[in-house]
């Protein structure tokens, strides 16, 4: 694993140096850099360069890094140039045995550079022989994968076909037409040739001219795809030459040349730096792993690779791990609210803006990385990721949205009901008042909750709760306006009591007239009251015509009820008995009648008798005739008609039979006073009575006992007398000699039985003897 210190590396410049042992001082700055065999000698790719481009500090590297690979014979000293140029730990051949070092590819990071080194295994060897399949294949992998391609010769091999690696090089451009073939925008891949054991004999613009030839020889031969028969060879490759002195003769010189050529892999400001923007693949550095396995795949499976498609498979498959990763992130930071929310029934007012930092952490992970992929890729999944966070979303958009429907119902039915404990409320501002306050707070709160870009909408349970508050508002108006009538019931039951009680009970000629005026009084007084509630309840002109209506109907009902109470039957008896009472017993000064035996009775009798029957007749029904205007409107519950009969024919009879029965005693007691007047006792027969009883009236003087006995006797008899107790005393008298009775008859019988229990025993006695 590669160390701390060089992990750090990634961001640090690094400039070239002029020192003759900083390339070979290599090993003394850092330890190796560890390599890893991307591709085997059995081509089979390795699943472990994710894990190694961390290692190397380059999986956050985006697109700050830069691919380099090196092609050549076999044993031409590739690895010890890569070594020697990039501080890399490849396996070099040994001197002393010509024998085949680098097996498949390898692939390494370059010492202080963000650039990927790949080896590829040298050709013409002789361990593979004619088989040239794993040469056409590493030549396209590491074509579809690098920017730079090295071609490492040798000068005495220049002008030949096999010894200068023609037959490698054609083999690098019938790959490059076959990945670019459908490709629109055609990319350039830049040829490095370094020619080894270069001593300056012949200039090496010369070699580069002699080379240039036979590579365009060598195009021109190709056998190219359809379309692109005039292609030129520089419309896919630059070219770049340098030389580089014997290794072994000219150590020093070799170390200070390859000082100079790695400034252009190092140095942006070189003249010949090689990493030029156009060379680049667009690879993310995190999605390389993905990249070159796919293309591996492709290569290996001889089917055809486009490289298009293979950057936009890539960039799907980096969409989805880097949106499935800020999702996962996603979904931690969420997750704390779907209990209060989605559960509880909670309302979190800060919601909204808590949703959309979650969101834009999300995209902003899933920007940060996906960006760098194919744009018409990234912008696809980025608007699938934004629809698949607004639908996540969206679950607590409604959830919040459905707590704020409820608290809003809550808080307008709490504030109406402690509004409409006022006494003085005004009804339409109590409820325009708590409506303002509920939907304000509803709508407040599904707005902070809303986030921009979305199609989200509050307005069916804006709906909604709008039905919940009328539904409410008309309960409560209906509570109300029970509270009203009842309230009003109450005064037109205070307001009819005594006016109807009073004429009732002195009933005259306009009787019914002065009730029907104590009824309009009174609807007059709850019109007004009416009239002050309907502009509170906010009541239409139909509303108040029809709650007048009403009004006149319960008020008329309460009034017949106040009638009918008055006149039950005990009560209007009373009334017919006190109006008798005052016209036969009574003067017209209101004074007692003591009837003389000259008095006429009877016709006093009759005449009052008759007087009174006909009020039975005036209490029978409500009588318009004064009135005859008035009238309430009949509908299926109320028979304004019916209700003017008070008392039926039948009542009237019952009433008028019982009432004579009692008028019947007065005309009794009347007589009976007339007879008590005139029979009186003639004076002789008290002359008689005192002669007769001389002897006994001393008899009582003399003996105080006797005269005490009897005043306590006519004292009983008086009290009796006066206060009518005649028949309690007789009841008494009865009782108290009922029980003497019993207790003498079982006295008698007692005595009887014993008795005959001694005669019994008397007849045994002589039979015993």
């Amino acid at each position: 694993m590669v160390n701390n210190q060089l992990l750090n590396e990634k961001n640090k410049p690094t400039e070239p140096t002029n020192s003759t042992n900083s390339i070979l001082d290599w090993d003394h700055d850092l330890a190796p850099i560890p390599r890893l065999q991307v591709v085997d000698e059995h081509q089979i790719f390795s699943d472990k360069l994710s894990q190694y481009m961390k290692d190397w500090g380059l999986s956050d590297a985006g697109f700050k890094y830069d691919v380099v690979a090196v092609f050549g014979s076999q044993s031409t000293g590739k690895s010890t140039l890569l070594n020697r140029l990039f501080g890399t730990s490849f396996a070099e051949m040994d001197e002393n045995q010509r024998k085949q070092t680098t097996k498949g590819i390898w692939l390494s990071r370059a010492k202080g550079m963000h650039v990927l080194v790949m080896d590829v295994e040298g050709t013409d060897g002789r361990e593979r022989g004619e088989d040239q399949d794993f040469e056409r294949k590493s030549a396209l992998f590491s074509m579809a994968t690098s920017e730079v391609i090295i071609i490492n010769l040798w000068e005495h091999q220049v002008g030949l076909y096999q010894g200068a690696n023609m037959g490698l090089l054609k083999t690098v451009f019938e790959v490059n037409l076959q990945l670019f073939q459908n490709q629109k925008s055609k990319e350039k891949t830049l040829l490095l040739i370094v020619i080894r054991d270069f001593v300056g004999a012949t200039p090496l613009d010369n070699l580069a001219n002699t080379l240039k030839a036979d590579l365009e020889k060598i195009w021109a031969s190709l056998s190219k795809p359809e379309g692109l028969e005039d292609c030129k060879i520089t419309q896919y490759f630059d070219f770049m030459f340098t030389g580089l002195p014997h290794k072994i003769l000219l150590p020093d010189k070799f170390d200070q040349e390859v000082i100079k050529l790695r400034s252009r892999f190092n140095d942006p400001k070189d003249p010949n730096f090689v990493f030029r923007p156009e060379y680049h693949k667009r690879i993310p550095a995190d999605g390389y792993h993905v990249y070159a396995s796919s293309i591996w795949d492709k290569v290996l499976t001889n089917k055809d690779l486009d490289l298009p498609t293979q950057q936009q498979l890539l960039a799907q498959y980096r969409c989805d791990e880097i949106s499935n990763a800020a999702f996962e992130v996603f979904n931690e930071r969420i997750t704390p609210y779907k209990s209060p929310i989605l559960e509880k029934g909670q309302v979190n007012l800060e919601l909204g803006k808590v949703m959309k930092g979650i969101r834009d952490e999300a995209l902003e992970s899933f920007d940060k990385s996906a960006s760098r992929y194919d744009q018409g890729v990234y912008q696809k999944k980025r608007l699938e990721m934004y629809a698949k966070l607004n639908i996540q979303l969206g679950v607590y958009f409604v959830g919040q949205i459905n707590n704020l429907h409820k608290k809003a119902v809550i808080m307008f039915d709490e504030n109406l009901r402690k509004q409409l404990k006022d006494p003085t409320y005004n009804f339409a501002q109590v409820i325009s008042t708590c409506l303002k306050q509920a939907n304000e707070y509803f709508i407040n709160g599904a707005k902070a909750t809303m986030l921009p870009e979305t199609d989200w909408s509050y307005s069916r349970e804006q709906e909604l709760l709008t039905e919940d508050f009328k539904e409410i508002s008309s309960k409560a108006r209906t509570t109300e306006f029970k509270k009203m009538n009842k309230a009003l019931e109450k005064q037109i039951e205070t307001e009819l009591a005594d006016p109807i009680a009073l004429e009732l009970n002195q009933p005259t000629n306009d009787m019914w007239h002065k009730v029907i005026g104590a009824y309009k009084s009174t609807v007059s007084d709850g019109e007004k009251l009416l009239s002050k509630k309907a502009k509170s309840f906010d009541s239409s002109k139909e509303e108040i015509k029809k709650s007048v209506s009403e009004l006149k109907k319960r008020t008329w009902i309460v009034l017949r009820k106040k009638v009918d109470d008055e006149l039950a039957d005990n009560l209007l008896l009373l009334k017919l008995r006190n109006r008798f009472e005052e016209k036969f017993r009574y003067d017209e000064h209101g004074l007692p009648k003591v009837w003389k035996p000259q008095d006429d009775i009877d016709s006093h009798f009759k005449k009052a008798r008759d007087e009174t029957l006909s009020l039975i007749k005036r209490f029978s029904k409500v009588d318009l005739s004064r009135d005859p205007d008035f009238k309430l409107e009949s509908d299926e519950d109320f028979d304004f008609e019916r209700t003017l009969t008070v008392l039926s024919e039948a009542k009237q009879i019952d009433i008028t039979t019982r009432f004579k029965r009692e008028s019947d005693a007065f005309f009794l007691e009347a007589k009976r006073s007339v007879v008590s007047t005139t029979a009186k006792i003639p004076p002789w027969v008290i002359l008689v009575m005192i002669v007769l009883g001389w002897n006994e009236f001393m008899a009582l003087l003399q003996r105080p006992l006797y005269l005490a006995i009897v005043i306590l006797c006519l004292s009983i008899v008086y009290v009796i007398y006066a206060l009518n107790l005649w028949g309690p005393a007789e009841t008494i008298f009865s009782t108290v000699t009922g029980e003497a009775t019993k207790m003498i008859r079982a006295k008698l019988a007692e005595t009887i039985n014993t008795t005959g229990e001694r005669n019994q025993h008397y007849e045994m006695a002589p039979v015993n003897n």
